[in-house]
């Protein structure tokens, strides 16, 4: 940097300032500046800015192999809108998700001096990982998190999802309607509970015992065979695309058709993953958009780094109706 001011015949400041961007600066001087870098091939020391500013301009994104659509959608945006915020991202993918491997990546990304880690995990042990972080300094939002156990979040309202896929089957006239729940430790499997039994009450009907998953279409057709074998079940709502692909199998080889028939069943998913439309039926699900919540992350992440104001937390989720629902056929 002294180098370039030397050339340019200007302060070391000067030259600080038209790197940092800052505008408080003659055109002309700026072009000096800018044409000794050019020259001088010189590129900034992030490690000695990083000290200056106390700023590494640096983020983590912590999130799984586990490779299901969402968190890997949400996964790719936090990355894209973090470069365009002008943070370099760096991940960690981690295996399991248990309490030993966040903690590692956590430490892992800390000792990369990043700003602050947006987290895409919301287990109970992860939501107590990052409350445990608080104290460190370094903002930790959690994706899907529990407002009330994080202090930074951010995530579709998973309840009113929940809720506008039950009120649709009550809606056709369903109402001995089953919840295919995904595994309780996850925030979201116990927001989208919530959400089916909200719905069952506000109609005047008994919510009966759930069926649980691990989120997997394989869970989903285990669940499926003990769902099928129950003629009182007239509908299904699944806590995700990928068990409601299993339960359709399950249904079909048990001879219940779906949505409409001899001892019909309508199904509704969660999260309208890309093979929702063309699955036999066409899956109605409720949609998440999941770009959306990447790009709330990296706002969350900004305000609590003082950055922007704090955005809305919770976005909304969207119905969309296909063909694996139908009224329901009242037997003479």
């Amino acid at each position: 940097m002294a180098d370039v001011a030397r050339l340019a015949g200007v302060s070391h400041q000067t030259v600080s300032r038209v790197i940092n961007g800052q505008s408080n600066l003659r055109p002309a001087t700026r072009e000096r500046v800018e044409q000794a870098i050019l020259q001088l091939g010189y590129r900034p020391n992030s490690a000695a800015r990083a000290l200056v500013t106390r700023r590494s301009a640096t983020i983590g994104v912590i999130g799984s192999k586990s490779g299901y659509w969402g968190p890997s959608t949400v996964h790719r945006t936090i990355q894209a809108a973090g470069r365009e915020a002008g943070y370099f991202v760096s991940s960690a993918n981690l295996q399991s998700l248990s309490r030993e491997e966040l903690v590692d990546a956590i430490d892992h990304l800390r000792g990369q001096a990043v700003e602050g880690i947006v987290l895409i995990s919301a287990t109970n042990d992860a939501l107590e990982v990052a409350r445990a972080q608080e104290h460190l300094g370094i903002p930790v939002v959690v994706v899907e998190g529990d407002p009330a156990k994080t202090r930074w979040t951010v995530g579709v309202d998973q309840v009113a999802g929940a809720e506008l896929g039950t009120r649709h089957l009550i809606d056709l006239g369903h109402t001995d309607i089953v919840h295919l729940a995904g595994p309780l430790e996850w925030t979201e499997a116990r927001a989208r509970l919530l959400g089916w039994q909200n719905a069952m009450y506000a109609a005047g009907l008994r919510p009966g015992r759930h069926v649980t998953g691990d989120w997997s279409a394989a869970s989903g057709y285990e669940a499926g065979l003990r769902i099928a074998a129950r003629d009182d079940v007239t509908a299904v709502f699944c806590a995700n695309d990928q068990m409601a692909l299993g339960l359709l199998r399950a249904l079909s080889e048990a001879g219940r058709a779906v949505p409409s028939g001899d001892r019909g069943v309508s199904v509704v998913g969660f999260d309208d993953i890309p093979e929702a439309a063309y699955l036999i039926p066409p899956l109605t699900t409720v949609r998440q958009d999941f770009q959306a919540v990447g790009q709330r992350a990296i706002e969350i992440l900004r305000a609590a780094l003082g950055q922007v104001p704090p955005p809305e937390r919770l976005i909304g989720a969207e119905l969309v109706v296909r063909a694996s629902t139908a009224p329901v056929e009242r037997t003479a």
